[in-house]
């Protein structure tokens, strides 16, 4: 496959001056394209009529008579490397999902395989500080969806992202991450390591130029293509106030199913699930929940790539309702008391658990769980221990 995948490096260039050009969004992008207006005819001189017609603004105006060529070369010369690609919405190669919505990027850079961007994806979002059960929930339901033949996309930040991306590399192995920056940058620095995996099984995308470095206002614009390029949201855990929520609310702007897994009434982190199920979104338990739903869906519109629902059930633990309680003061406890409490959640956990989270000794454990109940930090109940 050509890198510039069916753009000669005249048109190519012409596209990446227009989506640098300040004052021109996917709005204005999708005026053009329906008028059959191409990046040349903007950047040819004597176009103060289509200026006008566009209500472009000076900036613009000057900055299209006079575009950051050495910029724009930049942008060529990463995609002239192995298994870079920067493809345009005209190009037949750019995602007809993405495309759909009600406003796509006017190009995005893919690393990768840009092949997987057109099979069928779910988005898994979630807390960036999970409890180690949400991760272990997010890793698990990856890992079994994307063997029933889901794409798992999601943003590589920390926390649920990055335990969904690991549930799909050790799964099917194939997974996208779209990031809020340029692709010649990795955020979290972290996930480097993580970014490279996802480049040789999956693939990195991103509307963002090369050199675009973080900035808060690029990841809510970055969750409207994860959300674009994916038949359904899987929210797994996330606070009322959430990144994820805002993903799950374009997917449903996007006509796009969303799910959610509920959790504890006592979990904070489970309030903004529980907020999602009250507004429709499916209440998950199993990975089949998802399938059934998305099966008729993706049969329609990738007719090859259907997954299956027979897939083996992946269930969450189940939850239980623990006694309101103030929460003791963490001062009483000791700094190895802190860290076990670190690993207990508000669903009730059995001491092998912990053994196997925490790295310590059943004995140092089980002393430590009876000092912590008289302190009334935790309660157990039939051999499990949940926190208050």
């Amino acid at each position: 496959m050509p890198t510039t995948i069916e753009e000669n490096s005249s048109d190519l260039k012409n596209w990446l001056a227009l989506h640098r050009a300040p004052g021109i969004g996917p709005a204005k992008v999708q005026m053009l394209t329906e008028q059959s207006i191409n990046p040349f005819d903007l950047l040819s001189q004597g176009q103060h009529k289509l200026f006008e017609h566009l209500q472009l603004s000076e900036k613009t105006r000057a900055y299209l008579r006079q575009p950051d060529w050495s910029a724009i070369d930049n942008d060529l010369a990463w995609s002239q490397q192995p298994s870079c690609f920067i493809i345009p919405i005209t190009a037949s190669h750019y995602p007809a999902q993405l495309r759909e919505i009600a406003d796509p990027p006017t190009l995005i850079f893919v690393q990768g395989d840009p092949e997987l961007l057109h099979y069928p994806q779910l988005a898994m979002v979630g807390s960036r500080n999970p409890s180690h059960q949400g991760q272990e929930t997010a890793a698990e339901f990856a890992k079994h969806l994307s063997l029933a033949g889901l794409i798992i996309t999601s943003g590589m930040a920390l926390g649920i992202d990055t335990a969904s991306h690991q549930g799909a590399l050790a799964g099917s192995g194939l997974t996208i991450a779209v990031a809020g920056t340029g692709l010649d940058y990795v955020y979290p620095s972290k996930n480097k390591a993580l970014a490279e995996k996802i480049i040789q099984e999956g693939a990195l995308v991103s509307e963002y130029t090369i050199g675009t470095r973080v900035a808060t206002h690029h990841f809510p614009r970055r969750n409207r293509i994860i959300s674009g390029l994916s038949s359904g949201t899987l929210v797994v855990e996330a606070a009322i106030q959430s990144g994820s929520l805002i993903t799950a609310k374009q997917a449903m702007e996007q006509g796009r199913e969303v799910f959610a897994i509920p959790g504890s009434i006592h979990n904070p982190l489970a309030k903004g699930c529980h907020a999602l199920i009250r507004q429709g979104a499916k209440l998950v338990e199993t990975g089949n929940d998802v399938l059934h739903e998305l099966a008729p869906i993706i049969s329609r519109r990738y007719p090859h790539s259907s997954p299956s629902p027979s897939t083996e059930n992946i269930t969450i633990k189940n939850n239980s309702l623990n006694k309101d309680s103030d929460t003791p003061s963490q001062h009483m406890l000791s700094a190895q008391q802190l860290t076990l409490l670190g690993f207990i959640e508000f669903d009730p956990v059995s001491i092998d658990t912990l053994v196997a989270r925490s790295g310590l000794t059943p004995e140092s454990i089980s002393s430590m769980l009876v000092s912590m109940e008289l302190s009334g930090h935790i309660q157990s109940r039939g051999g499990l221990y949940s926190r208050l």
